[in-house]
């Protein structure tokens, strides 16, 4: 079993997500919708075979429809399709996911015409995401496909990680320098971060890269410890799914808070596929 969490460059048009999500078939275990980041994340679980069927689908409607030369959002992005990342559940492995990352970056430069960027393990060591959004058609090429951008769709990122966690922090009363200050001191080994103006508030936007050393509680805490005067922190939000693992790691009487729920997590997504029929199952 594998998930992938394609990141979609639309989040206002709630009548083409939904027809995404269609396209997304049987494997489509979640959606989350930002409309100031005009960015939706898309989680698919499901086997190798059905699961490449479903993200081709969904690669395809989403580039036909998202016109990137009318886009603005908060998001740094790429593409139409921005990333697309395969994430083994066990007993698979981060070997096994890279051989889903290959092919389906084959697919998309061979089928779709569009460039492609590999990160994840490569040959020549390991490529992150961040290094590809600061280099990407400045000093490093596509993998596959055109070397330049295209107009309409850009580019597509497609990677192969372990299990990751996309969290922000609200803030309110907070200036855009202030909340880039408190993403750059919440940052450690296991965790990245963004500062970021949404809306009118402010955003610690945190990808938690380690899940099993690195408790929200935590980072939640720090940021609090560290607010003046009038600013405020209002909630925790999770973007797609989580391991149960991680609801275990903090106090159940601080889910909430840290934007956490027992059904918005990859065990409970699978519990509920197998207690009801599957969607456009063929």
């Amino acid at each position: 079993m594998f998930e992938c969490v394609i990141n979609v460059s639309e989040g206002h048009d709630e009548a083409l997500l939904r027809s995404l999500e269609q396209a997304a078939g049987p494997s489509f275990a979640d959606r989350h919708s930002d409309g100031d980041h005009h960015r939706s994340v898309f989680t698919l679980i499901n086997e190798a075979p059905a699961l490449l069927r479903d993200v081709r689908a969904l690669l395809t409607a989403s580039v036909a429809a998202i016109d990137l030369t009318h886009h603005q959002g908060v998001h740094p992005r790429l593409g139409a399709v921005d990333v697309v990342p395969f994430v083994p559940l066990a007993p698979h492995t981060l070997d096994d996911a890279v051989v889903l990352r290959d092919e389906l970056a084959d697919w998309v430069g061979e089928t779709m015409g569009l460039p492609v960027f590999l990160y994840g393990p490569l040959g020549s060591g390991e490529r992150s995401l961040p290094f590809v959004r600061k280099h990407g058609f400045v000093d490093l090429w596509p993998d596959r496909g055109p070397q330049q951008p295209d107009p309409r769709s850009g580019a597509i990122t497609v990677g192969a990680r372990p299990l990751l966690l996309a969290w922000n922090l609200w803030l309110s009363h907070t200036s855009l320098e202030r909340t880039k200050e408190l993403a750059t001191a919440l940052r450690q080994p296991g965790v990245r971060t963004l500062g970021l103006q949404v809306g009118r508030d402010t955003q610690v936007s945190c990808n938690v890269i380690d899940v099993d050393a690195v408790a929200l509680s935590a980072l939640y805490d720090q940021v609090a410890s560290s607010l003046q005067g009038d600013e405020q922190l209002l909630r925790g939000e999770l973007v797609g799914l989580a391991p149960q693992r991680v609801l275990d790691r903090n106090d159940s009487s601080r889910w909430a808070q840290l934007g956490l729920d027992p059904d918005a997590t990859i065990e409970a997504r699978l519990a509920q596929r197998t207690t009801t029929p599957e969607r456009d199952a063929q």
